[in-house]
């Protein structure tokens, strides 16, 4: 085997809290992140001496400037293997949408190389080599829904109804993380909405009502487009809307797959200048990246 095809997931935060700006300048954080079916794909093969990423599109990355790269970079330092590496990533998720594509990818490429170069790491292992690559990569390889803690990279699985089905929308402004991070008021957050002990979550409703993203405050603020959005969302049916992680996009939580159609053809119609997906969530046993199909 020397390529494999491997799809990378994108990720919704269900649940967002900043807690306190740390020592190190990151910030503490206690999220509740969800890969749905959003994926690119990735075709990672090994051979030749060059480490070579590229896609499609002119806004996405390129070799070192993307994820993927530094990630294949991190396995052949770490197990000094002198070989090189093609990754060609066919790109769905948005850039800097707030639905982590490019830590997704970097986690698809650790696993891919993994199983190409029969380096036998172990999830634990693997997700080790992802913190140093991004904070929500670790999430990326373990898989599933999880409540994070650390700057995201504390790591418990948690059950949630499945399938849950959403309307993305994306309306394609650029929202720097560091600037969303850097104008976040920690301590007029609301501290009686920071998580300790997580309330059951048996139907899609309770998944809704539980909603909250402190970096949408600063958002919002900024980019009032993002509140019409959400106001959208729920006038077509949505139980709950939120923006994802520090945005742009935002995601509406609809009771059943027939709703959230009839939402996404609507929207798609009022505003065509957006970018729409319909999706919905992967469950703990389906993991995404580590799902593929061997090439030549």
């Amino acid at each position: 085997m020397d390529s494999l095809r491997v799809l990378s997931p994108a990720k919704v935060n269900l649940r967002l809290d900043v807690l306190y700006e740390r020592d190190d300048g990151y910030h503490e954080l206690r999220t509740i992140m969800q890969r749905i079916d959003l994926c690119d794909e990735l075709e990672v093969s090994v051979g030749g001496e060059e480490i070579d990423v590229s896609s499609q599109g002119e806004d996405i990355p390129q070799g070192t400037g993307n994820m993927a790269y530094h990630a294949a970079r991190s396995i052949l330092e770490k197990f000094r293997i002198d070989i090189g590496v093609r990754i060609f990533i066919r790109k769905k998720i948005p850039v800097a949408s707030g639905l982590g594509g490019g830590s997704s990818n970097a986690a698809a490429t650790l696993m891919a190389l993994n199983r190409l170069l029969e380096l036998g790491l172990t999830r634990r292992g693997l997700m080790r080599m992802g913190t140093r690559l991004g904070a929500d990569v670790p999430f990326f390889v373990y898989g599933g829904s999880a409540l994070a803690g650390g700057i995201g990279d504390r790591l418990e699985a948690i059950e949630l109804p499945s399938p849950i089905w959403m309307v993305l929308v994306n309306p394609g402004i650029k929202v720097s993380t560091a600037w969303a991070y850097k104008n976040l008021n920690t301590g007029l957050t609301k501290k009686i909405n920071n998580i300790s002990i997580l309330p059951p979550m048996a139907g899609i409703s309770d998944v809704a009502n539980f909603l909250y993203n402190d970096l949408e405050i600063v958002t919002i603020e900024r980019y009032p487009e993002i509140q019409k959005i959400k106001n959208g969302l729920i006038d077509r049916g949505a139980l709950g809307a939120l923006m994802s992680g520090s945005g742009p996009t935002v995601f509406g939580i609809f009771p059943d797959k027939e709703v959230a159609e009839r939402a996404f053809h609507q929207l798609k119609l009022a505003s065509p200048e957006y970018t729409l997906f319909l999706s919905s969530s992967l469950d703990n046993e389906d993991q995404g990246g580590v799902n593929g199909s061997n090439g030549s």
